[in-house]
């Protein structure tokens, strides 16, 4: 990749490497400069740029971005992940479902350290993540990237004996809480160490503990253990009176009574140092560390969501656990039953934002003469019809037409289609007044809005579903508008935070209104390659741009 000071006149073609805000024009790093940046460029009166130029052997980083989290997701079906559009040279994983995040960290850093133009970066490895949480993010630094080292990087992501990131799922299960007691014990003491457990469960999606009270002896410890398996539980924890403290003590002493193995005592972490880990048959066993009674963050914590994502915890796992285990200045905690229940209301599942569609078909088309060109047949089928016809074939529903002239027509050529109508009795007074009564049909709830003008019918369900991928108000992508070849197009689609402001412009001004004011958040969306992309130029305005367009 060349890289440096470009004069404007050999800049076309390059990338532009920073921002420029130069009478009146914005333009974001990253723009591939077209003839028309540059005519705009010189009419502000710049000379100089700093650009980048890709070379043969190099990879457009989106395109980098996206093939590698393609890879690191891999083709295991059930690995709980899901990828975002590549934009910036950026794609992130995110969590498909609730579990705990897997990370394979030698292949990890292994990947990183193939060349410094490609990275990834995760959450700590055995976080508990929610639904389209991020759980990685791949950045590619440069603007590209060369071909060899991608190639390393995703034949590392993917020839391993296993995926680089997973999300395993937690399995609900019921848990049985054995707690001992001795002469003079407070059962409130007991009490408040099954409310907090219980606290820990729902957090972890589990039903309240069953619970054995018994006398601090192995016998009875023993007792309660084979009860507890008996009535189904398929963990065991045992909170003894006082602390475990040696391999034979009580609480041990009554696991191997039951028929129980020890497999280990104490970890390196603080508070959670006296955890004990045993199994009877196949099912876990755990020692209470006496920390375990207060909803602090402790190492029991760490074991108990593994265990319950179902994966295995070794020795060799909780004497791993000792860089970062000190936890005692850390504010985090495990939430209560109440607050679990309404943290999980607050955080379930976030559906995929919800995109309307408008189609704006309401204009007298002046151009045209007497003849209302949306009526006119593109290919056998009116060419409202074939605008609205790519609309609902793409994932943006519901789908409102905004009919004002001839609205009786134009409503019989879409007679049987799946859409709502809005009658704009002021359409004369321009574009604007379309978009309001538009916009007033939107249900509640909607994220976004693609608007579409009913005289584009090049325009392909592709186009939309690009624009809807590339939409994240949260990301900094409010409003997406389509490119082809650095030029912009329509549709546009935008958040419907600015609905209130919109509603506000008159006269014959519709969506594009908002790219001028709001550069930050615009995100162009490049539709070259794409077969339709073309599509997004092309409006029918004039009787002769109907008739080249029937003739081709």
């Amino acid at each position: 990749m060349k890289f440096g000071p470009t004069p404007l006149s050999e800049a076309e073609g390059a990338i532009l490497a920073h921002s420029i805000k130069a009478g009146g024009l914005h333009f974001k790093k990253g723009r591939f400069l077209s003839p028309a940046d540059i005519d705009q460029l010189r009419a502000a009166g710049a000379e100089n740029l700093v650009t980048a130029r890709l070379e043969d052997g190099d990879v457009h980083e989106d395109a980098a971005a996206a093939a590698l989290a393609e890879a690191i997701l891999g083709e295991a079906p059930n690995n709980g992940l899901s990828i975002s559009a590549a934009f910036t040279g950026r794609s992130n994983l995110l969590a498909g479902r609730r579990g705990v995040l897997l990370v394979d960290r030698d292949g990890l850093d292994t990947l990183n350290l193939i060349g410094e133009a490609v990275t990834v970066a995760t959450l700590e490895p055995f976080a508990l993540v929610e639904p389209r949480q991020m759980a990685a993010t791949v950045k590619i630094i440069p603007f590209a990237v060369p071909n060899d080292v991608l190639q390393q990087c995703l034949s590392l992501a993917r020839g391993g004996a296993g995926p680089l990131l997973r999300v395993a799922p937690l399995r609900p299960r019921q848990a049985g809480l054995a707690q001992t007691r001795v002469p003079g014990m407070k059962e409130a003491i007991l009490d408040k160490t099954r409310t907090v457990l219980d606290g820990r469960l729902a957090a972890l999606d589990c039903p309240p503990a069953e619970e054995i009270r018994c006398a601090h002896t192995p016998a009875e410890v023993a007792r309660a253990i084979r009860d507890l398996t008996g009535r189904g539980c398929e963990i065991v924890i045992v909170s003894g009176a006082s602390a475990v403290v040696d391999r034979r003590d009580v609480v041990p002493a009554g696991i191997v009574e039951a028929g129980g193995v020890i497999e280990h005592f104490g970890m390196p972490v603080d508070p959670g140092n006296l955890i004990l880990l045993a199994h009877l048959d196949t099912t876990p066993v755990l020692g209470l560390p006496g920390c375990a009674r207060s909803p602090k963050l402790n190492g029991f914590d760490w074991v108990l969501r593994r265990l319950l994502a179902d994966v295995p915890v070794t020795r060799r796992d909780i004497m791993g656990m000792g860089v970062g285990g000190l936890l005692k200045e850390i504010a985090l905690r495990p939430l209560p039953r109440a607050e679990a229940v309404e943290h999980r209301e607050r955080t379930a599942p976030r559906a995929p934002l919800k995109i309307a569609a408008l189609v704006l078909a309401a204009g007298q088309s002046r151009r045209m003469g007497p003849r209302n060109k949306l009526l006119a047949k593109v290919d056998g089928r009116p060419m409202v019809a074939r605008v609205v016809d790519s609309v609902l074939a793409s994932k943006a529903a519901p789908v409102t037409v905004v009919t004002g002239h001839e609205a009786d027509k134009v409503a019989g050529v879409l007679a049987g289609l799946d859409v709502a109508y809005v009658d704009n009795p002021d359409y004369a007074a321009g574009l604007s007044t379309s978009l309001h009564r538009g916009l007033g049909a939107v249900p509640s709830g909607t994220d976004g809005v693609v608007v579409c003008l009913g005289d584009m019918p090049r325009i392909e369900a592709a186009v939309i579903d690009r624009l809807i991928a590339a939409f994240d108000p949260l990301e900094g992508r409010a409003i997406c508008v389509p490119t082809v070849q650095g030029k912009r197009g329509n549709p546009v689609l935008f958040a419907t935070r600015f609905t209130a402001e919109i509603q506000e412009i008159a006269g014959d001004v519709g969506a594009r209104y908002l790219l001028g004011e709001y550069p930050e958040l615009v995100c162009e969306v490049a539709m070259d390659g794409l077969g339709a992309g073309t599509g997004i130029l092309l409006d029918v305005d004039t009787p002769e741009a109907l008739s080249a367009l029937i003739e081709d």
